[in-house]
């Protein structure tokens, strides 16, 4: 079951089926994709995911399932990844809140959040070894990209977990709080960035993705950065930003 609500512009997507530790089902996956699009439907300026109970997301809901009647490629490609891209290209920042374990598609759905913010205590690796299988939804670039090849082998290999407070130190991702203090304060930058300059923050994740994705370098970052700047100057945001400036307030800013 996935949940929804939105308050002040700010959606909260929760993952709702605790008893499983919130792992996913192919119904499930279609429902966050229905949840997601009716979030950006509604025009919500920040959106912040969840899990209920123990964990964040134990990836995919393998119970009672026969590798012998599965396919694997069709269900990773077909229905994990239009979910994790619809994810990443949410038009509004995105934050996620991990506690718990957080494996597999789980750990997707955490990769494809602009912002993550860890437990402590959160579980991260590749439980794969004990399955015969190997890690998926992104996985295997995030490890290398944040750990070094040998550091990502290690993990998939033995299938050691790290803690959140180790994957933070790691560079994984962006924060780790103790548990209790975790969703409030995901909230908060969430309402934060919900009254911000929507456009503008877009504008950096599509620069950020591109140097992820496409391996721009130095100056040809630069170069997109200033075409990016020319192009955010005649949005009312950018005009409310130096009005509310040189007027000595603080900016009303509308996300356009």
């Amino acid at each position: 079951m996935i949940d929804l609500h939105i308050e002040d512009n700010v959606a909260e997507v929760v993952l709702n089926n605790p008893k499983a530790l919130n792992s996913l089902t192919e119904a499930d996956l279609q429902e966050l994709s229905d949840v997601y699009t009716e979030a950006a439907d509604r025009g919500v300026r920040a959106l912040v995911l969840r899990g209920e109970g123990r964990g964040f997301c134990a990836g995919r809901n393998i119970r009672g399932l026969d590798p012998r009647d599965d396919d694997a490629t069709d269900y990773l490609a077909n229905k994990v990844t239009p979910v994790l891209q619809q994810m990443s290209t949410f038009p509004a920042p995105t934050f996620g809140a991990v506690h718990g374990v957080c494996l597999g598609v789980g750990l997707g759905l955490a990769i494809a959040c602009d912002i993550v913010y860890v437990a402590e205590d959160a579980t991260f690796g590749s439980p794969f070894a004990n399955l015969g299988a190997t890690l998926d939804s992104g996985g295997h670039s995030l490890f290398v990209e944040r750990l070094g090849a040998h550091r990502a082998m290690d993990l998939i290999v033995t299938g050691d977990m790290i803690s959140g407070a180790e994957a933070v130190t790691a560079g994984l991702f962006s924060r780790a709080l103790p548990a209790e203090e975790l969703v409030e304060f995901t909230r908060e930058k969430a309402r934060r960035a919900a009254n911000g300059a929507t456009r503008a923050f877009l504008t950096s994740r599509t620069l950020v993705q591109d140097i992820r994705d496409n391996r721009r370098g130095l100056w040809e970052s630069v170069a997109d950065e200033n075409v990016a700047q020319g192009e955010l100057c005649s949005s009312a945001d950018y005009l409310e930003g130096f009005a509310a400036f040189n007027e000595k307030r603080k900016p009303v800013f509308t996300g356009n």
